[in-house]
């Protein structure tokens, strides 16, 4: 029988594995979503499809989540359709290279949300499981740091290929490369971790038990905390408007988020695992200063704001993610996390929405939406937590 110390090691490996497929898999669709925009305007498409393209995008790829995290439980098929997923990324993205009207450009940009929307629930529980034995704030924690090394990475690189007179396709056809790696790493782990339930030390039962109060009330304080959250490309646009950047250096504030974005998931993480649900109010309650601070008109609390904001996305994809699992029964982990996923896409689509309406309208009435919906966040996690 193994030891406690050997099956938590093979599980730290797992999600080290998970880790990189992440990683390269954000180089193909990060890489893909940092030029999205200028190619689609390259190939004749209008702002008005761009912000479509883009709203209707996160509401496949977050709605869709709620279907196949069901089918995922029912079926019990959670690597084959995390490989489907993955496969269907890694077509999507570098074909972009081969397109020549915008149409076409915006079918495949739908074919990677929806991609993603088949792939996570099922890949999110699978590595709950690994997270379950070593702890599921480091877990995630973890395995969101290495995925956002891609995030980072990509969208600098093509930066780098576009600057030395390349060209978009060039740029869409490298990202063969990583895709390639990403699944060659993807059949390893399935390989190495064909059942990875085990790794959590018990096999879960196949009932069909319900979720409880407090799941519900978690993700009420989500779809708030998700609803308040300013999309980057309207700070992006709000720092274009005013001059307050460079247009250059717009990107590089991005890159900046995506860095702290690893460094505190990882590090949330951690404190996750020594005090629980607690560190969610206190994230919620920090991400409450972003908006005003991005929105100030000061060039120095602009990049305090955009910190903030990093911080709030490596929470988002580590410690909330960890939280489903405590908060879930293990058999219903897939519909859980479809249900998290699904709310959470949808109420920031409303809250973009909402937000981008009050941009034109009142910039302090903007800040005052966000601001509330971030309080009521933390009230309903306070009573969630007691």
């Amino acid at each position: 029988m193994q030891s406690l110390s050997v099956t938590s090691r093979r599980a730290v490996q797992f999600i080290l594995l998970m880790g990189v497929v992440s990683l390269l898999a954000d180089m193909v669709y990060e890489g893909g979503r940092s030029l999205s925009g200028q190619y689609l305007a390259l190939l004749g498409a209008s702002g008005a499809v761009v912000g479509i393209t883009a709203g209707v995008g996160e509401l496949i790829g977050y709605g869709l989540r709620l279907v196949f995290g069901y089918l995922s439980d029912r079926t019990r098929r959670y690597w084959l359709m995390t490989i489907l997923g993955y496969t269907l990324t890694i077509i999507a993205v570098p074909m972009l290279a081969l397109v020549n009207a915008w149409p076409l450009a915006v079918g495949l940009l739908m074919v990677e949300r929806f991609s993603k929307a088949l792939r996570s629930p099922a890949k999110d529980t699978l590595i709950s499981y690994a997270a379950d034995r070593v702890g599921s704030g480091k877990g995630f924690g973890l395995h969101e740091a290495l995925d956002q090394v891609g995030a980072v990475a990509a969208p600098l690189l093509l930066a780098a290929v576009l600057a030395a007179g390349w060209g978009f396709q060039v740029a869409f056809g490298l990202l063969i490369v990583p895709g390639l790696l990403c699944l060659a790493v993807l059949f390893t782990a399935r390989a190495m971790f064909p059942q990875p339930a085990d790794l959590a030390g018990k096999t879960p039962s196949l009932t069909t038990t319900g979720f409880n109060r407090r799941f519900w009330l978690y993700l009420i304080s989500v779809g708030l905390f998700a609803a308040a959250s300013v999309d980057f490309a309207l700070a992006a646009f709000h720092f274009q408007r005013t001059q307050m950047l460079p247009a250059a250096a717009i990107p590089a504030l991005y890159a900046l988020a995506m860095v702290v974005d690893a460094v505190a998931a990882l590090g949330f993480g951690f404190l996750y695992d020594l005090i629980g649900l607690q560190t969610l109010i206190g994230v919620t309650a920090l991400a409450t200063f972003s908006t005003p601070l991005l929105f100030s008109g000061s060039l120095i609390a602009a990049v305090i704001g955009v910190i903030i904001w990093g911080i709030a996305l490596g929470a988002q994809e580590s410690i909330l993610r960890a939280a489903v699992a405590q908060l879930a029964p293990a058999e219903r982990r897939g519909a859980a996390y479809g249900l998290f996923n699904a709310g959470f896409g949808l109420s920031w689509f409303a809250g973009s929405a909402a937000l981008g309406v009050l941009y034109d309208v009142s910039l302090p009435l903007l800040i005052g939406v966000a601001v509330s919906l971030n309080l009521a966040a933390v009230v309903v996690l306070w009573l969630m937590v007691r």
